[in-house]
């Protein structure tokens, strides 16, 4: 799978942690245009002197709330994938930790989505974070579908990306119930 370039991070304090985990609970519930630094230090217990002297400006948070979340993320992912057996057991294993993920994590569907949906311009510093993790899903897809017998493995990767994201932000907006099961069913009737 491709590598994306890494973002710049900054060493943890105690404080920072306590910071970033009241960004990251804050910034999914309401938005990251929503929430400011004075409320992130109020949350966390921290003077806005103290966020500004670790993150540096209310970017570097938005850099280290995604980097986490997609740190954690893979992290979950690649528990569920080892041992899951041969590239069709895979595939669906990636659905399977979503869902299972979204249940626990994910209320309001992609962290990474939703943010995305505040961050557009490619020169914010976490943009790269944010498409970087949906191109390492895209390469994840295309991987899998390569151990399989089908004649078009990038075409069936996309594919199953799309089955995936749309599942999510379905699961987000809560149109219909359980989209990610179904998702995962639409994906076992594209193998062989």
């Amino acid at each position: 799978m491709a590598e994306t370039a890494q973002p710049r991070r900054i060493t943890m304090t105690p404080g920072a942690r306590r910071a970033l985990v009241a960004a990251e609970r804050l910034f999914y519930e309401r938005g990251i245009h929503a929430v400011g630094v004075d409320l992130i230090a109020a949350e966390a217990g921290v003077t806005k002197k103290t966020l500004y002297d670790r993150f540096g400006s209310k970017e570097q948070i938005v850099v280290e709330y995604l980097a986490a979340r997609d740190e954690r993320w893979r992290a979950y992912l690649a528990e569920r994938l080892d041992g899951a057996g041969p590239p069709a057991d895979r595939i669906l294993a990636v659905f399977d930790a979503s869902e299972s993920w979204a249940a626990e994590h994910s209320s309001k569907g992609c962290s990474m989505v939703n943010a995305h949906a505040e961050i557009s311009d490619p020169a914010h510093p976490a943009y790269g974070i944010i498409t970087g993790q949906k191109r390492w899903m895209l390469d994840l897809f295309t991987d899998l579908a390569r151990g399989l017998p089908v004649p078009d493995p990038e075409r069936l990767g996309r594919t199953l990306m799309l089955l995936h994201e749309g599942a999510l932000v379905a699961h987000g907006l809560r149109v219909f119930p359980a989209p990610i099961a179904e998702a995962r069913e639409e994906a076992r009737t594209l193998l062989p």
